[in-house]
């Protein structure tokens, strides 16, 4: 039998906290392994857990979502732990912040409790939480603002044909949707992506969106 997708909880409202305990803890192939009432509390249960996915408040007195996230997206030693957000609000600037500060996704709080579920099994396997709907709004959002900063020399590290690849995947193409584009096979996809990733020093697809916006890879007008 395969281990249980270890999650911690990071929400300073124990009711929140309570609920997704009850549902995540009744599916045999998850289990919480503990619950923190604010940022602080909740890099120090990182540490001492290892869980494969934490789902973390945006908005926490004290230390917030986003340096919660930062904290841990730069911890060597959480490398394998996944930040999923948790928002009441949907795209707002707390989403764009957490996700340049390194989260893998994000969910409504309201969200259907199946969706959690798949949520949490999708992120402990590496994956980004951000379907191509929602990808395409993001980066129509992204290109509405200045990004704080365009590093366009990042993509010298990068082939032409990563290049083409990251494009495609800030689009929201999945890896058999840049296969069918690019006349390629799904693993060769994969693997341009990965390597992209590993160049990038992208811990996943999501980071990829943020770099292809930053970098200037991506226009308003290619967003369309």
């Amino acid at each position: 039998m395969n281990r249980a997708i270890r999650v911690l909880l990071v929400d300073d409202q124990a009711l929140i906290r309570a609920g997704f305990r009850a549902l995540l803890d009744a599916e045999d192939d998850i289990e919480v392994v503990g619950e923190a009432r604010d940022g602080h509390q909740g890099v120090a249960l990182a540490e001492q857990h290892l869980p494969d996915v934490a789902l973390v408040d945006v908005q926490m007195p004290g230390m917030d979502g986003i340096e919660t996230t930062r904290r841990i997206a730069a911890d060597p030693r959480l490398e394998g732990v996944r930040v999923v957000i948790l928002t009441n609000y949907g795209l707002d600037d707390y989403v764009f912040q957490a996700l340049r500060a390194g989260a893998s996704g994000f969910l409504l709080k309201d969200t259907e409790p199946a969706e959690l579920l798949r949520a949490v099994r999708v992120a402990s396997l590496g994956e980004a939480l951000l379907s191509p709907a929602v990808t395409r709004r993001l980066i129509s959002e992204y290109v509405s603002r200045p990004p704080d900063t365009i590093r366009p020399s990042a993509l010298e590290v990068l082939t032409n044909r990563e290049r083409e690849v990251v494009a495609l995947v800030a689009r929201g193409l999945t890896n058999d949707d840049i296969a069918g584009r690019m006349v390629i096979s799904p693993y060769t996809a994969k693997t341009h992506v990965s390597r992209a990733m590993t160049k990038l020093g992208a811990r996943d697809r999501a980071q990829l969106v943020v770099f292809a916006y930053e970098s200037g890879l991506i226009t308003a007008r290619d967003s369309h």
